[in-house]
Formats: structure tokens, sequence, C-alpha cells
């Protein structure tokens, strides 16, 4: 979707959202009628053209349902359980070998036939690819020779001028000399991790956390420890705690807000407390923050960098997640490992590519990107609600699924007998794509849970895929011990 929406459309949007605000607060219930086309026209000021886009919208999110001669009423909602806390800490690090496992899961994303379940890239139609891609065109035939050198660390000096005035909203108020630019967020990863290990030292992480960064911490032959994580909060720190006593860390490495697969958002309190626990024990913090930006609601939770006294955080982040994944532009905010960053990154990777540094720099400074954002969360969101639903109507009784803030994945806990490896397997001869839980784990746990990704809009085809998984499911789940 383009960025330019009309202000009717934007309005309409507006109206749908301030509805749908008032039944999560359970302002509205089921049952409640809303109040009239013409009643709200007047209440608000609007067209009725408006308000009955916007009540066709929330009939879309099944949210209200429209009764004949009688008017909208909101919808009794059918969700299941959301996930319960477990927990359990194991000391003893633990090699990582989660690249066989992930090799089918990737390999589907790469078919266009497979339904993405189990993850890939939004609909383009969500993202504003288009008025990039004219940004891009016009910079190339205006400034022609730009590209021809390389844009040395730490980047291009536009780029961390519109980061550092962004960082203000993200609660930061940072500089544009403590950005360095990288491609892409795993870039930004990458780097952080080696200038704060080496291979054969020990990172604590998130149980369960993203597949790719277990990749990452797996190819630079260094071992974690897997501190346990809930849906609702987050990271267990008095886990954490634990182990920082009992063990050698050199690092701790989490998504504090929005974290895949669990979609958890750790309080202020939570990462004030995390940046303090790790200073004491003089831990740098690697926080992936590429899920910052998208919090349904939409006020942008603060990183844990914004807690940071000592340069201890190194805040990691890229528009991949919310602008276009294509163009690998990231960024990372080192801290105290400034120095040794940039010198990695000029010997690896050299430079990050100009044009679409300054591409993405344009975007942010046309006021463009803020109404993106706003759209794109609140698609986001919408699609979260109906996914939920979907999987409650159709995986077997028990099924627990998280409830996140923000983000676009659900982590769905399968009863007990159901095995998620062999349930991915059944999945993808069907044509479907899931993501299992074991590769969320160094140690290969969560055997009954799998992530879904809310990428696409919840159309036929999706609809029809969660009913065949849940059947699968179902089946796996009847069949004798």
């Amino acid at each position: 979707m383009e960025s330019g929406a009309a202000p009717e459309d934007l309005l309409y949007e507006r109206l749908a959202r301030d509805v749908a605000s008032l039944i999560a607060r359970g302002a509205l219930r089921p049952g409640d009628r809303l109040p009239s086309v013409r009643r709200y026209c007047r209440e608000r000021g609007v067209s009725i053209a408006t308000v009955l886009s916007a009540y066709r919208r929330l009939e879309n999110e099944g949210l209200v349902e429209a009764r004949p001669k009688s008017g909208h009423f909101v919808r009794r909602q059918v969700t299941p359980p959301a996930v319960r806390p477990r927990t359990r800490l194991a000391l003893s690090p633990s090699k990582v070998s989660v690249s066989t496992s992930v090799t089918a899961l990737l390999e589907s994303m790469r078919d266009p036939t497979v339904v993405p379940l189990g993850g890939g890239a939004f609909d383009p139609e969500l993202l504003p690819i288009r008025a990039l891609n004219r940004t891009l065109a016009a910079l190339a035939r205006e400034l022609g020779t730009a590209g021809a050198a390389y844009d040395m660390p730490p980047g291009l000096a536009s780029l961390r001028r519109q980061l550092a005035r962004r960082s203000v909203h993200w609660g930061c108020a940072l500089a544009d000399d403590d950005f360095v630019t990288t491609v892409g967020a795993m870039e930004a990863l990458h780097l952080a991790l080696r200038v704060t290990t080496r291979p054969g030292d020990t990172v604590a992480v998130a149980s369960p956390t993203y597949f790719g960064l277990l990749q990452l911490v797996e190819e630079l032959g260094l071992r974690v420890i897997e501190v346990p994580a809930y849906p609702g909060t987050g990271l267990d720190l008095d886990a954490l705690d634990t182990v920082l006593k009992e063990a050698r860390i050199s690092a701790c490495l989490v998504m504090t807000t929005f974290d895949n697969p669990l979609g958890s958002l750790m309080s202020d309190a939570a990462k004030e407390r995390l940046v303090r626990t790790l200073e004491k024990h003089d831990v740098p913090l690697i926080e992936d923050d590429i899920y910052g930006e998208l919090a349904f609601d939409g006020r942008r939770p603060r990183p844990a960098k914004a807690f940071d006294r000592k340069g201890q955080v190194l805040l990691c982040g890229s528009v991949s997640k919310t602008l276009a994944a294509g163009y690998r532009v990231g960024w990372i905010v080192p801290g105290r490992y400034r120095e040794k960053v940039e010198r990695l990154k000029f010997a690896t990777t050299v430079a990050t590519p100009t044009l679409l540094q300054m591409a993405v720099a344009e975007y942010l400074a046309n006021g463009g990107y803020d109404r993106h954002l706003r759209t794109l969360r609140g698609h986001l969101g919408t699609e979260v609600r109906r996914y939920r639903q979907a999987i409650a109507g159709a995986f077997p009784t028990g099924t627990v699924v998280s409830e996140p803030l923000g983000g676009y994945v659900l982590w769905v806990e399968l009863p007990g007998e159901i095995d998620a490896l062999e349930l991915q397997a059944r999945a993808l001869e069907r044509g479907i794509a899931i993501a299992p839980g074991p590769i969320f784990s160094a140690r290969r746990k969560f055997p009954a849970c799998v992530r879904i990704s809310c990428i696409r809009r919840m159309g036929p085809d999706i609809e029809n895929a969660v009913e065949i998984v849940g059947e699968l499911a179902n089946k796996m789940a009847r069949r004798p011990a």
C-alpha cells in the first residue's frame, strides 16, 4: 500500500480503530449494538460513506456483524487460551546445531506454490515498495555518480541523521555519530557478536528464540545457555541472574520488544533491570530491535538501549520488517564498541550500498514512513486476531496460543502427543509451510510447538491452509499412543 492515503481513507480507518479499541477494552461487549450509521455521522461529524466503510472494515476483521434491519453488533469472539509460562533452566552451555533442521523451512519459503504459514516476506502491497523504488530511480538519475565510491563506515550521513531523529521517538535521543549502517540487521548482529565474543565463548539467549540468531551463533563457533522466556513478559530475569552467577557469559543476545517467536514485550521496568543486571556482571547486551516499530496500538516501546549508561548495549535494527527486506539497510548503535565495529565492518563488507541508504533516508525524511507505519500496524493487528480465531476453530482441543501486542508471529502450543516436526513434514506434503518448535532451541526443546507467521491476508487460501494443518494435528492427537 502506498503511503499517500486520502484523508477520507485515514478517517474511516481511525473510526474503525476507535471502535476496535472499545471492544478490546470491554467497553463494547459481545452482543452490544453499535451506534446507528446516522447517529455516528452526527456524533463524529462525518459522512455516511465514512461510517459504512469503518463498519465494513470491522466486519472484515471479524469484530462486528451486520444483522438485517437491526444494525451492527459486536461479534462473539472465538479465541484460544493464551500460552502458559513454562520454565526450565539448564546451566551447562550447549553447542548449537539447528541449520540442518531449518533447511526444510527455508526451502519451502523459496517455493511460490507453498502457503507460507511458517515465514517469508510480506505481501508487497503492504509495503511502500513502489514509492521507494521511484525514490531510488530519481536519485540515480539526479546523482549520476552516486555509488561510484565506497560509503565508508560509519555510513551515509543523511541516513544516520534520520535515524537519530527517529530515536527521539524510541526514547533514546541518540546522535548521528552513534549509528553505523549495515547490510541489514543480520550483519549488525554478526558485528555485535564478533566484537564481544570469541569462538568457544558462551552467549545467553532467550528460549525459545529466533532460529536465525541460533544459526548465527552456530556459524561463529559459540555456545549458548538458554534462559526461559514467557509469551507475555519475555526473558525470565531471575533465571538470567542465576545464569550470570553460575556461568561465564560473554554476551546476552535478546529481542526485548515483540520477540520472535513468542511476540513477548518486556516492560520498561524489566528492560531497565536487564541492563542493570548485565552492567553488574560487565556483560554486554546485544539487543535485536527489528520489530520495535510494529506495536499494534501505535505506541512505540522503548528499547533497553534507553537505559544504557555505560555504552554496554549494542542496539541492532533495520527496515527489513517495515519497508523493504530486499534493500538490506540496517544499523547498529555499538556504544563503547564503536571503533571495533567500524574496523570489522570495513574488514568484512567494506561499506553499505550508497544508493539504497539514500533511498531509505529520503523516505524517512519526507513523512511517508509514519503514514505507512500506521497502516501497517493496523493491518498486522487485524491479521493476528484473525489468525488466532482461525486456529481456535481448527486446531485440537487443548491448543494454546500467544497473544502478542505487536509484530506478526504466533506461538502455538499443541497437545503434548503431537510432534511438531512430523506435523511440519505432513503439512509440507499438502503444500503448507509451518515452523516447528525445536528449531527455536539449541537443546531441541518445544517438540509440541509451532510458530505461525501472519504475513498474508486471511483470505480463502490461508483459511484453507489453517484448516488443513488443524485437521492433520487433530488426526495426530487422536491416534493411539
